[in-house]
């Protein structure tokens, strides 16, 4: 009898090569060589451009990334967890905006939190604005769309953190969520454990071996993380651009009021789009005629969730917290962006 697995192999590998950035990429240039050589040229030097234009706050973002990671930084966070429940919930919003988790990532963090017991409401105003913003993805929306815009989105993490928590604990207040976890803690879908909350930082990682390991381990894979994921963005930037008629994109989510913005937060939501990503496809867009609003909208949207989070979510959580996370979620981006265009 065959050995299935074997022959399983190669199929997995070819088809894990296939959904690379890098493959998908390549795949789109060579198919824009066949079928409209004339615009390979532009297409090619706009991607270029943009990636160049970027690769300092690549740098930057990378090595700031690699010092968190190696000095056990995260263990910071956990004190916002100690105390009275409002101090809690303002300073889990804050220490949102520094803790450089995706929504995949923040996942085992929030379970850890959790099943040792701290508040649900200062849970979630971390868990609403840590993926959000953190200062990488600050300098990468401001070398994209402009410092307004990034200044904007970080205000819009404080707030929307500000705004689950207290509401949580209000709802909390007349007997809700008393019991958030379904069951132990998961793995995020980004394949990280759950932290160790109480591991003490190390400023100075560099005097100990395995912290320099980190450090190397964590600049070369985010390195290569964001270069890929950044020079995928800009193609389709590029293709955006060049083939999407600025009409199109006005008749969806251009022009005024609560529609487009409302209808670009519903289509953020499950788009698995992360704060690297989004801003230079964002700023393609606007150029296309996207209303700021419903960019910012679309952007605070999808960096607080995406299908692989809701799944991860789903089997941590109760369905009422479930239910409540995607609700401020959608609400809070779409309120933002009404704010932000209103501004």
């Amino acid at each position: 009898m065959a050995d299935t697995s074997v022959s399983q192999r190669p199929a997995r590998i070819a088809w894990s090569w296939l959904q690379s950035p890098w493959t998908i990429g390549a795949l789109i240039l060579l198919a824009v060589a066949v079928l409209d050589m004339a615009n390979f040229v532009p297409v090619l030097s706009f991607a270029a451009a943009a990636l160049l234009s970027t690769s300092k706050y690549i740098l930057f973002a990378v090595t700031l990334l690699a010092y968190l990671k190696a000095t056990g930084a995260e263990a910071l966070v956990a004190r916002a967890f100690v105390g009275r429940e409002t101090r809690m919930i303002f300073f889990a919003a804050l220490l949102g905006g520094l803790a450089p988790f995706c929504s995949c990532e923040v996942i085992p963090f929030i379970a850890g939190l959790l099943a040792l017991g701290a508040p649900l409401a200062a849970v979630m105003a971390f868990w609403l604005s840590s993926p959000l913003i953190d200062p990488p993805t600050l300098l990468i929306t401001a070398a994209a769309l402009g410092w307004p815009f990034a200044i904007a989105k970080a205000v819009s993490a404080v707030a929307l953190g500000l705004f689950g928590g207290f509401i949580i604990k209000a709802l909390r207040s007349g007997g809700l969520f008393a019991q958030p976890l379904k069951k132990a803690p998961v793995k995020s879908c980004c394949g990280s454990g759950t932290p160790k909350i109480e591991q003490q930082p190390n400023w100075r990682f560099w005097q100990e071996e395995d912290r320099r390991a980190t450090f190397r381990k964590e600049f070369i894979e985010n390195g290569l993380f964001l270069l890929k994921w950044l020079a995928f963005a800009y193609v389709l930037e590029a293709l955006l651009v060049t083939y999407v008629r600025p009409e199109w994109i006005a008749s969806l989510v251009g022009g005024e009021g609560i529609v487009p913005i409302a209808t670009a937060a519903l289509v953020g939501m499950p788009a698995y789009l992360n704060s690297y990503v989004a801003p230079p496809l964002l700023a393609g867009l606007m150029t296309q005629g996207m209303s700021a609003g419903a960019a910012l909208a679309f952007m605070v949207a999808g960096a607080v969730s995406s299908i692989p989070a809701m799944a991860a979510v789903w089997s941590l959580v109760k369905p009422r917290v479930f239910a409540m996370y995607l609700g401020l979620g959608v609400s809070g981006a779409i309120l933002s962006g009404v704010v932000f265009q209103m501004i």
